[in-house]
Order: C-alpha cells, then sequence, then structure tokens
C-alpha cells in the first residue's frame, strides 16, 4: 500500500492542489514556450506556485511535468531532456511539500493518437516509462495520469508506469455529457470502460478532471460508485465551464461558490478533491475549510 492510498484507508477525504498553467502564464510564460523548461530555467517560480498550495492546506500537490513525455517535448526539441526535466519537477514539488503534503508526478497525454497510427504503442510505452523514471528519481510519492481521452493511450501510461514503480497510480479521464446525458470522453469511451480499461491495467485511484465543474464532477462519481463502490475515486474540477470574455477565457466560478459542492462531492464517494482550470489557492483554501468543518 503506498502512502497515498494508505491516508485515503484511514478514512480521511484528501485535497489536492489546483490549477498550474494559468500561473506560469502569470509569471510570464509565453503560448509558444514549453511550460516544464521552467523547471530548469526558473525552478523558483515553479516552486512558488507548488508552495502557494501547501500554504493553502493541500494534502497533495502535482509537478510541473504534464506534458514532459518525449513525444509532447520533441514539439520544443527537448526530447532529450525528459529525464532531467520530469526529475526536476518533482524535486521543486517536493522541496515545496517538505513534511506537510504528499506529491503525485503529473502525467499528461502525448498528443499522439495511437489508435489513429500516428505513433507506435511500443514508443508512447518507452516514452511514459522514461517521464515516469524521471518523476520516481525526483522522490514523488505517486502518479497522476491524467486528462487522458483515449483507453489505449491511458492503458499503456499505466502500464509503463507499473514498469517502473511500485508507487500508487491514479489514472483520471475528461469526461463531457452528451445529448442523451450521457458522461463520454472526446473519443466516446464511457465511464464504465474506463474503469474497466484502468483497474486491468492496473491503477490504484481512478477518477475525472477538466471538462466539468464540480456540479458535472457529482455526476460522474455517481456513476462510478454505482459501478465501484470501493476503488478510490479522485476529482480535480475546473472553476466552472468556460467562458469566452473580453477576448480571453475565464472561469467563472468562485471559491465559495466551488466549495459550497464540495460536501455533495464527498458523499457522492470522492476520496480526493481538488482542482483543474481556474482553481486558485484560495478555492482549495476554501475546499480545505468546507472539509475541516465537516469532520
Amino acid at each position: 500500500m503506498g502512502k497515498v492510498i494508505e491516508k485515503i484507508a484511514k478514512g480521511r477525504v484528501l485535497v489536492s492542489d489546483g490549477a498550474w498553467g494559468t500561473f506560469l502564464h502569470q509569471k510570464g510564460l509565453k503560448t509558444d514556450e514549453c511550460p516544464e523548461s521552467w523547471n530548469l530555467q526558473r525552478p523558483g517560480d515553479v516552486l512558488e506556485i507548488a508552495s502557494s498550495y501547501v500554504e493553502a492546506g493541500a494534502d497533495i500537490i502535482l509537478t510541473n511535468s504534464f506534458g514532459a513525455s518525449p513525444l509532447k517535448l520533441e514539439g520544443y526539441g527537448l526530447e532529450e531532456h525528459t529525464l532531467e526535466l520530469n526529475r526536476s519537477a518533482a524535486e521543486i514539488s517536493k522541496k515545496a511539500a517538505g513534511d506537510r503534503a504528499l506529491v503525485m508526478g503529473s502525467m499528461g497525454p502525448t498528443g499522439k493518437m495511437v489508435m489513429m497510427g500516428e505513433v507506435s504503442p511500443q514508443e508512447v510505452f518507452k516514452g511514459f516509462m522514461e517521464q515516469a523514471k524521471g518523476l520516481v528519481d525526483g522522490g514523488v510519492d505517486g502518479i497522476v495520469i491524467e486528462t487522458m481521452t483515449d483507453p489505449e493511450e491511458a492503458r499503456i501510461a499505466i502500464e509503463a508506469v507499473r514498469k517502473v514503480t511500485g508507487l500508487d497510480i491514479a489514472c483520471t479521464f475528461t469526461f463531457s455529457k452528451n445529448q442523451d446525458g450521457v458522461y463520454r470522453t472526446m473519443m466516446g469511451t464511457d465511464v464504465g470502460t474506463y474503469l474497466e480499461m484502468a483497474k486491468s491495467a492496473g491503477a490504484d485511484i481512478i477518477g475525472a478532471n477538466c471538462g466539468n465543474g464540480i456540479a458535472g464532477m457529482i455526476g460522474i462519481v455517481r456513476e462510478i460508485r454505482v459501478i465501484d463502490p470501493a476503488i478510490p475515486v479522485l476529482v480535480h474540477a475546473n472553476a466552472g465551464l468556460p467562458q469566452y470574455m473580453d477576448g480571453k477565457t475565464v472561469f467563472p466560478e468562485s471559491p465559495g461558490e466551488m466549495a459550497s459542492r464540495i460536501e455533495e462531492l464527498v458523499t457522492a464517494g470522492a476520496n480526493i478533491v481538488g482542482g483543474c482550470c481556474g482553481t486558485t489557492p484560495e478555492h482549495i483554501r476554501q475546499i480545505v475549510k468546507v472539509l475541516s468543518n465537516l469532520k
């Protein structure tokens, strides 16, 4: 049993962190710049973001490594630095966490379609293994494979991470409700199909992130719990659904609004709750406050 599962097994609802990309851009990250390059070029700025979530009371923080697979990094000519970028991402978050929070290494999609033949499964597997090795070398307490839509890519990622480490592995998909009221990924995968794949591949924790505000996540968690009442569930909700205002995308849900639905989300069966796009340390602080009152 890994450290994350161990805490869940004690009956605690854990709070994860919120958005990272928004803050990197606020600090000057250009749209054509690799976010993970800052782990080496501007580690102090990355540390500030990680620390802000620890100060807000998060039990778990992630790493600045979402797009740090070699297949994604090659778009910036940085694929040769995969190990170094992931290791430094983990080390920065571990430094911020100290003994106050656990760190889960973030791994996102490669951007290549396995099922369309854009890349071979072997190449994807090798890339995810290399990314996971860097994160593990940097000292993470677990890995979260997140924002996935393709069950084949997610399966390869889980199996690649499992080849590298015995740490806890979480895998989250991004679902949207279709016209028939069914939650599916953009690849058409429903909740049941995703669950079956993730569990058979070796995921310890499953769930959903992005694509929905907290209201949408409540429905997804309920659906998961009908299928599997026991497996730990992680949810990273957006701060509401995105709106385009004055030439930019905004997420309208205030920290108070988001926190007001947390009890419903936990009652539905979530074990780890945190934020995705548009969420801030203040959103996390308010969630921590609500959960401490629930106890």
